[in-house]
Order: C-alpha cells, then structure tokens, then sequence
C-alpha cells in the first residue's frame, strides 16, 4: 500500500487531528494546543464532507479572490486552503517548519497551490492584524506576503494596541504600498467584508475555534481536514504526491 493510500484508509474525508491553537472561554487564546495532543491522524467514519469539491465545499468559497502561491487552484493537482490567526503560535510553528517544505517540493514547482485565509479566533490582536493583512492585500499582493511572515517572525512583540503602528512601520520601510492609507484603511475596517468571508467560510466548515486548520483537494476533489502544524509528509500523502 502506497503512502497516500495508507494515509487515505486511516482516515478517508475525515479529520487529522494534532493539537492546535484554541480560543479560550473569552475568546482570547490559550497560547496551548487543543485537540487529543497526538501526533497522528485518527481514523474515523468517512462523512459526506469527502464527497465534495473545490466548486462545493465551503472552506474552498470565494477561493479565486483569496491570496494565493502557486498556479491558480483550477490547474493545480493539489490546493491547500489554510486558515491561520496571526497570533496564533501554532501557527508560527506551521509557518516556520512545514510551509517552506510545502512551497519547495509542490507550489514553486506548479503541483499544488496554497491558499492562505484568515481566522482572528486566538489573541485579541490578531483581528486588527487580519484586518491589515486584507487592507494590505488589497493594495499589493506581494507586500501581503511580506506582512504575513513578518507578524509570525515577530509574533510575540504585538499587542492590540501597537499592532497597527508596528504594521505601519513596516509597510513603510519594507514595501511599496501606502503605508498610512493602508493602516488607515485596516483601522477603519475598510475591508472587512473580506475578513468576514474568511471567517465564514472558516465557520461553515466546521473550523471550531482552534487554529491553524487546513482543507486538502486533489484534481478538485476534498481529501481531508488536517488541524494543527502537521509535518509535510501528512500534506504530502493526503495529496497524493
């Protein structure tokens, strides 16, 4: 038995479970995992959900406007639709561990696409920053992906209040785009209506409140749910790569 299909009888279209970020009672994180804490995939009864589609299933809605690396999602053999919280320290972990693996082996070489949404559900000032985040994708895709990494290199010098001040001093000195329109917008919530899509797509397809959590396609068909920051193998075979 193959890898992918190994990985497939142990838990076909259901959830993959290793500990995540998760939302305390107020709505601020624990800054712990959640879940079972094991490290592994639980098998499970193979629900409906496996039966959808990129063009079905709501974690994949609106995909086309979300922020993307690789080819786009209807050429890619392989999607990844992430959901993260910039505060989220697990999501730091995913970050900094297992997407480097993901965009060297799969999205740079044009197999698999990697769609990251956001979802502000752990410390208080990751929805200010989630709110920079689609103000500042707005005005440059690029400058997007560099404020991104920059809120998980530096995750534990944010707070709700200097988030935004520290958004834009960054934006000013290591992009192009308006740094004060940008802040200005994202302070304003100009574009929440992108922040809320992503949080109800997240909420549709049963995110619950712990980050970071991915959705898996293949040829435009749902695999399976993996929470937590799972290695690159477990990406890897549940695509079929």
């Amino acid at each position: 038995m193959d890898t992918r299909r190994a990985f497939l009888a142990a838990g076909a279209g259901t959830l993959a479970v290793l500990a995540g970020c998760t939302s305390g009672p107020n709505g601020g994180g624990d800054g712990s995992g959640g879940g079972d804490g094991s490290d592994g995939t639980t098998a499970g009864t193979p629900t409906p959900e496996a039966a959808e589609t990129l063009a079905t299933h709501p974690a994949a809605r609106d995909l086309d406007a979300q922020p993307r690396l690789g080819p786009p999602v209807d050429e890619a053999a392989g999607v990844v639709v992430a959901f993260e919280d910039p505060s989220c320290t697990l999501c730091r972990r995913f970050e900094e561990n297992t997407l480097p693996d993901l965009r060297s082996n799969l999205v740079d070489t044009g197999d698999a696409a990697f769609v990251y949404r956001g979802y502000p559900v752990i410390y208080p000032w990751g929805k200010p920053a989630s709110q920079a985040l689609e103000s500042t994708f707005a005005a440059d895709a690029d400058a997007f992906w560099a404020l991104k990494d920059h809120y998980f290199a530096e995750q534990g010098t944010f707070t709700t209040d200097n988030v935004l001040e520290e958004t834009e001093a960054f934006l000013a000195s290591e992009t192009s785009v308006d740094a004060a329109a940008v802040v200005d917008d994202a302070r304003n919530e100009r574009h929440d209506a992108a922040v809320q899509a992503d949080i109800e797509a997240a909420q549709a397809a049963g995110a619950g409140s712990q980050t970071p959590i991915f959705y898996l396609f293949r040829d435009g068909e749902f695999q399976t749910r993996v929470s937590g920051p799972q290695g690159y193998d477990v990406f890897a075979a549940a695509m079929g790569f």
